[in-house]
Order: structure tokens, then sequence, then C-alpha cells
């Protein structure tokens, strides 16, 4: 995937059909819009286009209220191109871009700059001025620009429409399941294996400490886990919290421990998916408590992967 970032770098020839807005998280809403976006693009014989902004917008405009990001910038681009998008253009967002006229954009950037034959919105998005740049707007300048505008119908599960905030609040409560739902996958994050304690290795329950690099993470509590190591899922259990038994007032951590393996990740990058949680994080009265509840979790933990769909579910994270 051609990764172009401002749009003044993005010298692109060929026609598109694109898309644009933050996508945080590729939910199954955004994914419907991006479907739409390659199935267009083929059919016209165009180049599928996202543009997407960092950072988001209110973290720039109103940062007090700014929403923490489900997905880091390179990782919502590697979904870009899990999805089918070749090419990507990354706006840095700021107060000047924000002043610009939506119909400035459409008529510069878009159709001059970008060749866009067809764009598509999620429901309700709108860029630009005033939040100007609605559907409304596409739609009564397109035979001006000669370009098709839609508006992607939004996904909803349970009577409630898929989004980013909700998301967010799923997992806040810990809530894993759901949230996998809504997103087509499990959550994840990713970040450097670091150095801990060791605490872990002395019980016979090794970890990886993870220093994240998303600002989500699920509730503290623990979880049945997926761990990505020499590209293939291994099934794990991870701790999210601040290990009351030992310490106080502690810095939140995230362990993982990893079943059957004994391997040295240390410095290495590591990805951890949520799959199940089995419980809240409590404090234990010593290492002989910890160590049994450690046991029990895991045995539940296993019992879990033992199950046909979680099994096939690995086989395709």
């Amino acid at each position: 995937m051609k990764i172009f970032h401002g749009t003044e770098n993005a010298n692109i020839a060929k026609p598109t059909v694109l898309t644009l807005g933050v996508f945080d998280g590729l939910h199954l809403g955004h994914q419907r819009i991006m479907k739409t976006v390659v199935e267009r693009a083929a059919a016209i014989g165009a180049v599928p286009t996202a543009i997407t902004f960092d950072p988001h917008p209110r973290a720039v405009l109103h940062p007090e209220s700014a929403p923490p990001m489900l997905q880091t910038l390179d990782q919502r681009l590697a979904n870009f191109e899990v999805l089918g998008i070749e090419q990507a253009i990354v706006i840095p967002f700021t107060v000047e871009f924000s002043r610009q006229p939506a119909e400035d954009f459409m008529s510069n950037i878009v159709r001059d700059r970008l060749h866009a034959k067809e764009v598509y919105l999620g429901k309700g998005f709108a860029f630009g001025k005033d939040r100007g740049g609605n559907i409304d707007l596409l739609r009564r300048m397109s035979d001006e620009l000669g370009i098709v505008a839609d508006e992607v119908d939004e996904v909803q599960l349970r009577g409630q429409r898929i989004s980013s905030s909700k998301i967010r609040k799923l997992l806040s409560a810990g809530r894993v399941n759901l949230a996998r739902r809504m997103l087509g996958r499990p959550y994840g994050v990713e970040g450097v294996i670091i150095r801990g304690n060791r605490r872990g290795h002395t019980i016979g329950f090794p970890t990886a400490n993870l220093r994240p690099h998303n600002r989500v993470v699920p509730r503290f509590g623990v979880y049945a886990s997926a761990t990505l190591i020499d590209g293939a899922w291994r099934r794990s259990i991870t701790n999210i919290g601040i290990r009351p038994t030992f310490e106080s007032d502690a810095e939140s951590s995230i362990e993982t421990y990893i079943f059957d393996f004994d391997g040295d990740l240390y410095g290495d990058v590591l990805r951890v998916r949520f799959l199940y949680r089995i419980r809240d994080e409590r404090k234990f009265n010593g290492i002989d408590e910890l160590k049994a509840q450690i046991e029990k979790d895991t045995r539940r933990a296993r019992n879990y992967f033992r199950h046909q769909g979680v099994k096939n579910m690995l086989e395709i994270l």
C-alpha cells in the first residue's frame, strides 16, 4: 500500500475511489465503508484510497474532550491494507486545516489532486470549516466536480450503532466479547517487552511485561488472550492492573503468561489480543494464595481454548 503524508506529497495519476475519516479502530462500520470503496474501485478501474487524519481532530480543536485512540496510526494504516485499500493519505490535522472550506478541499484536493471519481462517507461524517463537508454538500457539488458521492449505511449490533466511542466504553468495562463483535476481531494492543521484577518466574508463571503503544487497554483484570509470536497466535493469559498483592499505588502493567513457551522476548514488539474476561484483579494474602489463583485461572483459560470456535478463531486471527 502506498502511504502519502500530506496531500502535497500525493502525486496520484490514476483515478481514485475514496473515503475520508479518522477510522479509529476500523470497526465493522468502517469496514463496510472500506468494502464499498474497494468494490467500486474494482468496478470502474480506479484505485481504492482512504484519507485519514492524525491526530484526531478533537485533540486539536477540543483537547479537553479528545478521546484516547483505539489504534496507533501505524496500526490503522496496516488495517487499511488488510481491507484492500491501495493508497492512504495521512493529513496532519491542524487548526489551519480545520478552517479550510470543504468546497475548496473537494475542488483542489479531491478532484484536482486525487482525481476522485467517487467518494463515500460514513453516516453523519463531516469535515472542513464549520463541518460543512457533509454528504449533502458533496451531492450538491457532484455535477460540478464530476464526482459521484454517497453515504454508506451504518452497521448496528443489538439495535445499537457501532462506533469507536461505544467500543471504548465496552473495553473500559472489560466487555471484550462484545467489543470483539463490534470490531470484527478481538481487541488488541502492541508494545515493547520490558524487564519486570521477575516475580512470575519465581512462582512458575514467567510473564512478558508489555509497555503498550496503545492508549486504550481493557479494564483491570485477568483475560484469556492470544499472543503473536513468530507469525503464530499462541494461547496465553494476561493480567492488566497494579499487582496489589505485592505493591500499592504502582503504575499499571500488562503481564502475559504464554502457555508452553520459554523463549526470551525482551526488547521484542509483541501483539496481544484479549479474548475472554476471566475475573477482576484482586489482592491476595501472600504468594501461595496468588499462585493457587493463577493455576485456577490458567485451567479456566485452557478450557476456554479447547472450544472449537476459539480454536478456529486463533487460526484466522
